[in-house]
């Protein structure tokens, strides 16, 4: 569905992308996977069109395809949840979701939003506003704002680093069905767990450079983490409670913080 090669982009004193190819196929959950700074957020970012590619081709469903902006974006059929949501907090859901739409009657677009809320077991309420709603509600919003798009694929920043355990794994579930239809997925986590559990295929960046491909479900999160930083990573010794080595195993003495809060 969705191919890179070569692709470059570069920032002053920065290589944020090296020469990186990247295929997603339909139908698959695929991570993209580094450490803070390996050009993960810069990759997708010229996927859906924010930034452009100094080098390379992006190929769309075959053909080489040139993304100008995300409007561009979305028209093709890719959509993005980005880390942080870009909702109007007075406004309610279907407010929100109405200005990411060409007009609408509003009762169908109710309608509209209801079924696919339903469709994916994203419970949302259209009239509730923004600022009551939890992380979690807020995610839906902009995943429901983006299906109504018809997305065949599917961008994730970081999507659980604010929600619960049970908004996750409603998460996942909403993930696995779209792509049981055929959508694709791309998935960036720092959570390798649920990369191991939820993830069909993995592609790992590091220094900005494509460095391996696997199949999350055959590592572990040692071994990701691992091909993550390029190195083992050193066995750690936990101090058993009548280890009686040394007396004391930490001592502070005439500590001080200053704080401009009221309560420290």
């Amino acid at each position: 569905m969705l191919s890179l090669t070569g692709v470059c982009k570069s920032f002053p004193g920065c290589i944020a992308n090296d020469n990186i190819d990247l295929d997603v196929a339909a139908g698959e959950i695929h991570a993209l996977l580094g450490e803070n700074g390996a050009g993960k957020s810069t990759l997708v970012k010229i996927i859906y069109g924010v930034l452009r590619p100094d080098q390379g081709n992006i190929r769309w469903q075959g053909k080489v395809t040139r993304i100008a902006n995300p409007a561009q974006a979305r028209t093709l059929g890719i959509g993005m949840v980005f880390q942080h949501f870009s909702l109007f907090e007075a406004m309610t859901t279907l407010e929100n979701i109405a200005l990411a739409l060409p007009p609408e009657d509003p009762e169908d677009l109710r309608a509209r939003l209801q079924e696919t809320a339903s469709a994916y077991g994203l419970a949302l309420q259209p009239d509730r506003h923004v600022y009551d709603l939890s992380m979690g509600e807020r995610q839906r919003i902009e995943i429901v704002r983006c299906l109504l798009q018809d997305p065949q694929l599917l961008i994730l920043d970081e999507p659980t680093s604010v929600l619960t355990p049970q908004e996750a794994e409603i998460l996942f579930e909403t993930l696995r069905t779209l792509a049981q239809e055929g959508r694709a997925i791309l998935y960036i986590s720092h959570k390798l767990e649920e990369v191991r559990t939820l993830c069909d295929r993995a592609t790992i960046l590091r220094g900005g450079r494509r460095v391996d491909d696997c199949l999350p479900a055959q590592e572990t999160a040692r071994s990701l983490a691992e091909k993550m930083i390029g190195r083992k990573l050193r066995q750690v010794s936990r101090l058993s409670s009548n280890d009686s080595s040394s007396s004391v195993h930490l001592a502070v003495s005439g500590l001080k913080v200053r704080s401009d809060l009221a309560h420290g």
